[in-house]
């Protein structure tokens, strides 16, 4: 009996904990193919929370890639100007703005930016993050505890490679790649 309830308790954390795990991977799908994102709610709750709200809302789909600096990061998720299906579309105001919602307290970890690490974008003030982020394309530790780190991608890295590329300073891409979709797996 007591081996029953030893397996019956194993069964059920196994269990519950793939349902966690999977309530923490998200899918961003470009044109050309699908990123598996896994989330770090135990590092960033804050951040994950919005970003699959924003995301599982459809807020995300056809935002743009509006600065993308060549082996450093690809930056996304203005949803109030770089979402390119949207009548308040602005390709020169994308970056500037946010959702609804709250601005977030910054987050900071010991998990450092390298490749393919998802974190929050802001402005110079710490506790600024709202709806945009960005994804690294190679180690930036200039920015390690300086911005909320809340996911990586852990699949289809090379999808993320090949989004356009802007000015080499500025990283203002002129016709830019767009989030197709990106939602909770």
């Amino acid at each position: 009996m007591k081996n029953f309830i030893y397996l019956f308790i194993l069964f059920f954390s196994l269990i519950n904990s793939n349902l966690h795990a999977k309530e923490n991977k998200m899918i961003l799908k470009l044109e050309y193919g699908e990123v598996e994102i896994e989330l770090y709610p135990e590092k960033a709750p804050n951040h994950v929370k919005r970003f699959k709200e924003l995301a599982d809302k459809g807020k995300y789909d056809n935002v743009v890639f509006h600065r993308v600096i060549e082996g450093f990061m690809a930056q996304t998720g203005d949803v109030k100007f770089g979402n390119s299906s949207s009548p308040n579309f602005n390709l020169s105001l994308a970056g500037t703005g946010g959702s609804d919602l709250p601005d977030l307290k910054q987050e900071f970890s010991d998990i450092a930016h390298t490749r393919g690490i998802l974190s929050a974008a802001r402005s110079s003030d710490p506790n600024s993050a709202n709806s945009q982020f960005f994804i690294c394309f190679q180690s930036a530790p200039h920015l390690d505890r300086q911005y909320s780190v809340f996911g990586k991608v852990i699949k289809g890295m090379e999808f993320i490679d090949k989004i356009k590329k802007g000015e080499p300073n500025s990283g203002a891409v002129s016709n830019p790649d767009k989030i197709l979709s990106l939602r909770s797996k």
